[in-house]
């Protein structure tokens, strides 16, 4: 199967590795569509993600959607042909190449979590990790772009639970990329009150207009600092960027008993300073730095639902198309900071497997 490897720091090729097999709880799922991380997987391929920085050669993606192909004995909640998020490959059968989790191979495996749960093998021990609970069977109404783009979507969902924001909510938001826009379009849909953005990119700025956003600013507006006395202090920050500057930026402009919420990734930063003075008496500081995956998960009920009511779709973030053939391309656009959402679809001859009835 064509697999998608970082052989070395910045170097990124497809290689052929074997299909891996199933296990009783697993799934094999053939890769329809997949998505590039543009944080995540710019600072995986570039050497800077924690735990990684010399891991090559290791196998690409964790964005992915596609069809299932076949099913373990023991697999309860996936169906051959139906549809599955967010497969992984952890052994990719060639010995020394590692797995960055493998989202972008041709053939993935998702794991029966609730099934797992059930029969009391969700454990270490049996070979079960956190990131099964969020490999999850895809309702067959949804389509395949819509599918792909539940990962971003179910996670930013999902980070509404950790930071605590409530309908009503006035918040700023700093970063118009995939993660920042899908605050403030999410956000819309949740319920929140005044949203505003900062970002320095005009068409992000007006993609955000488009997705309800109340104003937007350039990162050095001088009119930020004016948002507490036109707009009343704010209940949050979202930081979507991962810049430790943004939290003392933002801490004037937090009401008392605000909330600064750094989803963003602060890239091999073991330490960093905060100006308590410039904050009110008392605020939170929320740092999103993993999933909360059952809140990712549960998230994904009223994402469908919004899709299928027509007040979400993909098609409002993928900004470039790329075959799989085509990694390299992608991960060029994404560079250049032009991109939202860069789509990944995979050449449908290239298929070993027979489909099952």
């Amino acid at each position: 199967m064509k697999t998608v490897v970082v052989t070395a720091k910045g170097k990124v090729e497809i290689i052929d590795t074997p299909i891996p097999k199933v296990g009783p709880y697993q799934a094999l799922v053939k890769s329809e569509l997949a998505c590039v991380c543009n944080n995540t997987d710019g600072e995986l391929v570039g050497g800077g993600f924690p735990g990684m920085e010399s891991a090559f050669p290791f196998a690409l993606g964790h964005e992915s959607v596609g069809v299932v192909r076949e099913i373990g004995d023991k697999v309860r909640n996936f169906h051959v042909g139906g549809r599955a998020v967010s497969g992984l490959v952890f052994d990719l059968g060639i010995e020394g190449l590692k797995s960055g989790w493998g989202g972008f191979c041709e053939y993935v495996l998702v794991n029966d979590h609730e099934a797992m749960a059930a029969d009391g093998m969700a454990n270490e021990a049996n070979g079960w990790v956190e990131v099964f609970e969020i490999q999850t069977p895809v309702d067959a109404d949804i389509a395949a772009e819509d599918a792909v783009l539940l990962c971003t979507w179910r996670e930013v969902l999902g980070a509404f639970r950790d930071f605590h924001l409530k309908p009503g909510d006035n918040v700023l938001i700093y970063g118009g990329g995939p993660v920042g826009l899908s605050f403030v379009k999410l956000g819309r849909l949740f319920g929140l009150g005044w949203i505003g953005l900062v970002d320095r990119h005009p068409e992000k700025q007006a993609k955000a207009i488009e997705f309800g956003a109340s104003a937007v600013f350039d990162r050095d507006a001088p009119e930020i600092a004016d948002i507490p006395r036109t707009r009343g202090k704010l209940d949050a920050v979202i930081d979507a960027v991962g810049k430790p500057a943004i939290i003392n930026a933002a801490l004037p402009l937090l009401k008392r008993g605000g909330s600064m919420c750094v989803y963003g990734f602060l890239a091999g930063l073991k330490e960093f300073t905060i100006q308590n003075s410039l904050g009110d008496f008392n605020y939170n500081l929320f740092m999103h730095q993993w999933p909360t995956r059952l809140y990712e998960k549960e998230a994904q009920i009223a994402l469908c639902n919004w899709v299928r009511e027509g007040q979400l779709s993909a098609s409002e973030f993928i900004t470039h198309r790329f075959d799989i053939t085509q990694i390299n391309e992608a991960l060029d656009a994404v560079r250049s900071r032009k991109v939202i959402k860069a789509l990944l679809r995979y050449t449908p001859t290239y298929n070993p497997l027979p489909v099952e009835s």
